[in-house]
């Protein structure tokens, strides 16, 4: 039994604080990507190589949110809140003042620490708290972090590793995470389970195996000396591992992750195909600000401004996106979002440094419109059939398949643009042709979410979006 406040009306400041924390955590995982070639003069090593240090975060993110919700039973979601903030932002001012790879490193895993328990666990509180009816309205709440976040982060971090250090994009965490803090003792309910079972340590290790070989593996393939030794070793291993740690969750009776919580068909397609549409498009904005750097020769800032265009599309159609969902259903406009974000990426490819400035905002600001509206609909109908009792369950896998996701986003993202560097597109320059390389194929993998729209009834989620059937 869970012990938790009534379902009642959206808690406004509840959500914002969790919107608020949802948005430090994913810059932080974005935001290194243009400070990439500051860091790695200041610390002495290859600009390719800081890419660790996003890895590690992601990875961390990935291993430890498994065990998030089995806390917030076990100790309540107040003091693990709290308590992740506090790491999360004594982690940041670590980064902050990192003198070499291996501390910069060091530090980010514990920012991943922090953050594994922060989103998920304010997640799972307003979920909890809110009413079925007004759950669009909470999701509207905790949908823009994931939509700015990475877009702001390209700008912020070639801005301030241009103009001042890029040590400054993990200081300013500091005074967010201390008000974050105090307001998080006022406005969390200490949601938590009279009983909270004991925690399945077998499938959290399998599992965490599991992950951790994949990124390295990933990791391992897109590095620019690749050791296909440790590359095809880590990757089976990690191949047997998920597939042993899947017949292990479905085997135990109280496993670490649910996926028996699969069998509703709503919730699937976010799980499945709305992860695989969130890998493909957090890699856009890790890719945009290298493909402007290393392909056209841009400086950090011109590139990472030239990215504020997305989050123009992001913000702009944000408050037409519930409108649609009730003229049109979900299930249609999450399909048309993910077919106009492969052509956007198309669109993308074809780029280049003579492109008119008009044409290329144009290019980005739909490929920001279409972001939006595909991360709103996949995350107002995730929830839409799932029992109460279920929440934690399916919050908990969500929050572990979202990270994840976004993680091998930005890992595919890396490794597509190595292999494309062995593909001659007959046009552009070789700085260029990687890019273009990996924009066509991540389009081409949006087939897959494409194809799980298509085959959702056309009712789906039509009570939570508010839509007569």
């Amino acid at each position: 039994m869970v012990t938790s406040e009534p379902a009642r009306s959206v808690s406004r400041p509840l959500a914002l604080l969790v919107a608020g924390s949802f948005f430090m955590e994913i810059l932080d995982a974005t935001v290194i990507a243009p400070a990439a070639p500051h860091i790695a003069a200041d610390l002495g090593v290859a600009a390719v190589t800081v890419n660790v240090a996003i890895t590690a975060y992601v990875l961390t993110l990935a291993v430890l949110i498994p065990i998030s919700g089995w806390l917030t039973d076990r100790f309540g979601a107040r003091w693990i809140f709290v308590g992740a903030v506090a790491v999360f932002t004594l982690a940041s001012a670590g980064c902050a003042v990192a003198v070499n790879l291996p501390m910069l490193v060091a530090t980010r895993v514990l920012q991943g620490v922090g953050g594994a328990m922060m989103v998920p666990v304010g997640r799972l509180v307003v979920i909890r708290t809110t009413a079925k009816t007004d759950l669009v309205t909470a999701i509207a709440y905790l949908t823009w972090p994931a939509l700015v976040a990475p877009l702001l982060a390209p700008a912020l971090g070639g801005v301030l590793s241009t103009y001042a250090s890029w040590r400054w994009i993990f200081l300013i965490n500091v005074p967010l995470g201390l008000v974050a803090v105090l307001l998080a003792r006022k406005l969390v309910p200490d949601v938590r389970a009279d009983d909270a079972g004991r925690l399945d340590w077998r499938g959290f290790l399998i599992a965490a195996a599991a992950i951790a070989a994949l990124v390295v593996g990933l990791e391992s393939v897109a590095g620019p000396r690749p050791d296909w030794a440790l590359t095809t070793g880590t990757l089976a291993v990690a191949a047997l591992g998920l597939a042993a740690t899947a017949g292990y969750l479905l085997r135990t009776a109280q496993p670490l992750l649910d996926l028996r919580i699969l069998r509703v068909e709503t919730y699937r397609v976010t799980a499945l195909g709305g992860s695989i549409f969130r890998a493909v498009i957090t890699a856009v904005p890790f890719l945009l600000p290298l493909f402007f750097q290393l392909g056209f020769g841009w400086s950090a800032a011109h590139a990472g401004l030239l990215v504020i265009a997305l989050f123009a599309g992001n913000i702009g159609i944000k408050p037409a996106t519930t409108p649609l969902m009730r003229r049109f259903g979900i299930r249609t406009v999450m399909l048309g979002s993910v077919l106009a974000s492969a052509a956007c990426l198309i669109a993308i490819a074809f780029l280049n440094r003579t492109t008119p400035l008009l044409l290329l905002l144009l290019v980005l600001t739909l490929s920001g419109v279409f972001r939006s509206v595909g991360f709103t609909s996949y995350n107002t109908v995730a929830f839409a059939d799932v029992p109460g009792e279920r929440m934690t369950g399916a919050n908990t896998l969500l929050s572990t398949l979202q990270e994840l996701g976004a993680g091998l986003g930005v890992a595919v993202g890396a490794l597509l643009v190595r292999l494309g560097g062995t593909v001659t597109l007959g046009f552009g320059s070789d700085g260029e042709t990687p890019f273009r390389v990996a924009f066509v194929v991540l389009a081409m993998i949006l087939a897959i979410p494409a194809i799980e729209a298509l085959l959702l009834p056309r009712t789906a989620g039509n009570v939570v979006a508010g839509r007569a059937s």
